[in-house]
């Protein structure tokens, strides 16, 4: 698929641009191909396009704001936004500052695409036809309608997972289409199906056997025993991955604590260097701590926000008047 033509669907689909409405896209210069997609598929749609690229060096992280962003965000802030941006986890708390400045007065729709590739909107998960935006877009309602009355959720995998969240009162929603009532920024690609489980309730083993937001895609399994919605021990044969997990989870008290529980529903998503892409896969799920502010009645504000992407995933539901039904059996779904 032609570039431009993934960036206007995706635009146009997901973000429901309008002619006449201003657009403002942040670009890493290394991102820059993506970033001239965006704007022509943008200026084919009628918006007032402006591309911004930012400079990065390889081994200097970002932790606060560029000043050049200032006036985007202040007195020249669009009707949209859109993120191309190096998808490191050093960055994370970065990105969780960019998002909440562009999204505080919640007018302003936003897609923030981390480690977005061009070869994402020629080949993978955002190489979506209108019609294909559409029927992701029904899987996701119907997903969503399904689960309207879970109360608990567990999730075992072949490599050893046996977890169990409570998400009672708290509603599954997607990035699949923008909520005009939520408001909620959206990643693109998109792909989810997500809650904000309640915050003490994460109990078990979560053994992750595919990739970690930040990381990528892991050789060894990592291991996680959380209790009371808490990290309590990490594990993995991988000295390096198990490093920048611990730092990660360490950035603050609540970056140890769940924050996002998600399925994947983009039949085109494919398994890549890329996060931003892998957690989309069709029939996966993952987990992640920290930040889940900007959620439904989500309640962690930690800085840092971690996914871990697990591979062939059963998920049974616990309804409110304590019934069970499976929902997902090993990565494919189920009465859909």
């Amino acid at each position: 698929m032609d570039a431009a033509e993934a960036a206007r669907n995706a635009l146009e689909c997901v973000l429901d641009a309008k002619k006449g409405e201003s657009l403002v896209i942040f670009s890493d210069e290394a991102k820059k191909g993506v970033g001239e997609a965006f704007e022509k598929g943008a200026q084919e749609l009628k918006l007032q396009a402006k591309l911004v690229l930012l400079s990065s060096e390889p081994r200097v992280f970002r932790k606060e704001i560029p000043q050049q962003l200032v006036k985007f965000l202040t007195a020249q802030r669009p009707n949209i936004y859109i993120n191309l941006l190096r998808g490191l986890s050093e960055e994370t708390p970065f990105r969780i500052k960019l998002i909440q400045m562009e999204t505080r007065d919640k007018k302003t729709r936003l897609g923030h695409c981390p480690g977005v590739t061009e070869d994402m909107l020629t080949k993978g998960a955002l190489a979506l036809t209108v019609n294909e935006h559409l029927q992701m877009q029904t899987l996701a309602e119907r997903l969503i309608r399904k689960l309207q009355t879970a109360a608990k959720v567990r999730i075992t995998n072949p490599a050893g997972t046996e977890i169990s969240l409570n998400v009672k009162e708290r509603p599954f929603f997607t990035d699949a289409k923008f909520n005009w009532k939520l408001m909620k920024w959206l990643n693109l690609p998109t792909g989810e199906v997500m809650v904000a489980p309640v915050e003490n309730s994460l109990e078990g083993k979560l053994v992750c056997d595919m990739a970690i937001g930040g990381i990528s895609p892991i050789r060894s399994p990592v291991t996680i025993v959380a209790k009371d919605g808490k990290v309590q021990n990490v594990s993995s044969a991988n000295a390096g991955v198990l490093r920048k997990v611990r730092l990660s989870l360490g950035t603050d008290e609540m970056a140890s604590v769940v924050g996002e529980f998600a399925f994947g529903v983009n039949a085109k998503a494919r398994f890549v260097e890329e996060f931003l892409e892998s957690e989309k896969i069709l029939g996966t799920v993952h987990i992640a701590f920290g930040n889940n502010s900007d959620m439904p009645k989500g309640k962690n504000n930690s800085a840092n926000h971690m996914d871990f992407l697990l591979a062939k995933p059963t998920v049974d539901i616990i309804t409110e008047d304590g019934g069970s039904f499976t929902i997902l059996k090993d990565g494919v779904f189920r009465d859909l």
